[in-house]
């Protein structure tokens, strides 16, 4: 992994075509030719590998490691844990999940497992340490794949009181328990540890505290699983790198957990190319925000693990990519951090649930397919690319999201229950940075802010004291922030907050909230510019929140309803800083206005014009990446771009180069 490269390849499943040498044969040879140098093994092969209890058959696996390597072709080596083999569901049904119906599943599918049976727990390790022996010194080898999207949860008895000893070193005390629930509500105080269960859809439901602390419990039970498998290959190979590949806007886990412990974010990017009603623009914003998301849980490139060459068997419509969109897309991950182009799959399967997954080789074998000119076509960009791997982001601005705040806030009953849009809203702000160019990090409550000069904080519904502080020591020091309603309402329990809202931030908003109004689908309320640079009108939707006034300085007031004349969007100057409120979700073309005039006042960004409908800029490096997403040719930078094509310019040494 030391030379400066881009990897290039995808999950290979030849387990299925053991039977098939010549199949076998010919994906060597045409791996080659598509400029492959990186395969995923192993993901699902754990029948395969321990076909009995205790029995290991790994010959083949080493066979096909040798012949890949020999070929200059590396492995990701997974582990097996995600699906396990019929014997050890039969023999130990206790390491099947039960499900929040108190209902313990079947064998099959995939992830059905308790992550916290001591059973299951000495089963993975064994496997993954007959791998980590036989494979763990392998030159081939660059990297470990712990298990497979990992997700889920398990309430059997084994898991409940693992929640319950969690909780008990969380709080220390049933008496503070209590009080961080607010149990006196609904007569629901707990006075012995044995009482708390899960959520249940026929039980518990109604402690938000509970369900807040049981999706805590979740990510901690499941990141302890991923560290028992970490450490059991660890301990035989000392030198050993790992990742787990992540999936998108997925919300099971609080991802930044994960992060200290591995060595390579990698996550799986499926964007539904072709949406009727979506721009492919917005499509590839979707993905663009994720792969800053990921790029942000270690602040270093990452991997784009999977992805499709072609289509998805699993969405609603399996749209296949039109020609170009491969490359754009894998260009895309590029601009904005990946080190690694990889799919899923390299053959598609004959049978069972993937069969008709998109591949780059398909059913035919065939060379002349369109999916496997394409993935050539872009193993052969990324070579010529080369200079571009390992290169860093700059650290401009960042938008804080918490996915421990969006829990509670989802979950919270009010103001609004048949959706509050919380991704909407982040897209808003992301799309109209993202257009100027400037780079956005995400960050969690946990995270360094102290770098960066734009902060922007969407729905931030629930504020702990630490980051209060973090805040207004940043306004204070000079930086910008941005804060949206909803924002300061709740501690970490979910307990609302008392006094003046939002919280510990009034005199850095120059405003207290006094009330927030949920408006129906479709329904917005007129908002008007104080003075003419901040024209056009605006409209409020989804909530307006109304806010009194002090030291702020309105830019935007709501023209209708009980509340015309209470500021719609206003600034405040704090210290050395400023803060700017937004009362309610506009519409695009405000963000469009606001952060323009941000973008020209902070960042000398490379865009001094706006780029068409449809084209999107990003920056990595000295690398300026600019994208058409439209199936027409688009002019931008002084250079025409094919449809879906993608212009890479030196910002340094003036070159050109457009695919």
């Amino acid at each position: 992994m030391g030379e400066r490269r881009f990897y290039h390849g995808g999950d290979y499943n030849p387990e299925q075509w053991l039977k098939m040498p010549e199949i076998l044969n010919k994906d060597l040879e045409l791996m080659e030719k598509a400029r492959v140098n990186i395969v995923t093994l192993g993901v699902f092969s754990w029948s395969m590998l321990e076909p009995e209890e205790g029995k290991y058959d790994l010959d083949w696996l080493a066979d096909i490691i040798d012949k890949l390597y020999a070929r200059g072709i590396s492995v990701d080596l997974a582990t097996p844990s995600a699906a396990k083999p019929a014997w050890l569901a039969q023999k130990y049904p206790e390491v099947l999940r039960v499900g929040a119906n108190r209902v313990r599943e079947k064998y099959g599918n995939r992830h059905s497992h308790c992550y916290t049976s001591p059973v299951y727990r000495e089963k993975v390790r064994a496997v993954d340490q007959a791998l980590a022996r036989r494979f763990g010194a392998h030159p081939g080898v660059v990297m470990w794949h712990i298990s497979n999207e990992l997700g889920g949860e398990c309430h059997c008895e084994l898991c409940q009181n693992a929640f319950r000893e969690w909780l008990r070193g969380r709080y220390g005390s049933l008496d503070k328990l209590n009080e961080a629930w607010n149990s006196a509500f609904w007569s629901h105080i707990y006075s012995d540890w044995s009482q708390i269960e899960s959520p249940a859809p026929h039980g518990e439901g109604a402690m938000h505290g509970l369900i807040l602390d049981w999706k805590r419990f979740v990510t901690q039970r499941t990141l302890d699983f991923y560290r028992m498998e970490r450490d059991a290959v660890r301990e035989l190979v000392p030198g050993a790198k790992f990742t787990v590949n992540m999936m998108y806007r997925f919300d099971g886990l609080d991802y930044y957990k994960f992060a200290p412990g591995l060595d390579m974010i990698s996550w799986d990017d499926y964007p539904t190319w072709h949406k009727a009603g979506e721009s492919d623009e917005e499509i590839a914003l979707k993905s663009s925000m994720m792969h800053d998301f990921f790029y942000s849980l270690k602040g270093q490139p990452f991997w784009m693990m999977e992805s499709s060459p072609s289509m998805t068997n699993w969405q609603p419509v399996s749209k296949v990519k039109k020609p170009g969109v491969q490359m754009l897309s894998g260009l895309n991950a590029v601009a904005h951090g990946a080190d690694a182009v990889m799919y899923f799959q390299w053959r598609q399967s004959r049978g069972a649930v993937e069969k008709f997954h998109g591949a780059v080789v398909g059913h035919d074998g065939r060379e002349d397919s369109r999916p496997f000119r394409e993935t050539a076509e872009l193993g052969k960009a990324l070579e010529a690319l080369s200079p571009i791997a390992g290169a860093l982001r700059a650290k401009e601005a960042a938008i804080v999201y918490d996915v421990e705040s969006k829990w509670a806030m989802e979950g919270a009953q009010g103001p609004r229950n048949i959706g509050l849009g919380y991704w909407d809203e982040v897209m808003l702000h992301y799309r109209a940075l993202q257009k100027r160019a400037v780079t956005v990090d995400f960050v969690n409550e946990d995270g360094d802010i102290s770098g960066y000069k734009l902060v922007v904080c969407p729905m931030l519904y629930m504020l702990r004291e630490d980051f209060c502080e973090k805040l207004r020591a940043f306004v204070a020091g000079g930086g910008t922030l941005v804060l949206t309603y909803w924002s300061g309402v709740a501690d970490e329990t979910d307990l609302c907050r008392l006094g003046d809202t939002p919280y510990g931030l009034t005199d850095v908003l120059g405003l207290r909230r006094l009330e927030i109004d949920g408006m129906y689908d479709g329904e917005t309320r007129r908002c008007v510019p104080v003075s003419a640079e901040n024209a056009p009108e605006a409209f409020g939707r989804v909530l307006c929140e109304v806010a009194e006034v002090s030291t702020a300085k309105p830019l935007y007031k709501y023209a209708e309803d009980y509340f015309k004349g209470a500021p719609a969007a206003a600034v405040n100057f704090f210290g050395n800083g400023r803060t700017y409120y937004l009362a309610t979700r506009f519409e695009p073309g405000f963000y469009s206005e606001l952060y323009a005039k941000l973008a020209a006042d902070l960042f000398d960004s490379p865009i001094k014009q706006p780029l068409p409908e449809g084209v999107l800029p990003a920056k990595r490096g000295d690398w300026l990446f600019v994208q058409n997403t439209t199936g027409e040719e688009a002019e931008a930078m002084d250079a025409k771009l094919p449809p879906y094509g993608t212009l890479i310019l030196n910002l340094k040494t003036g070159e050109r180069l457009i695919y």
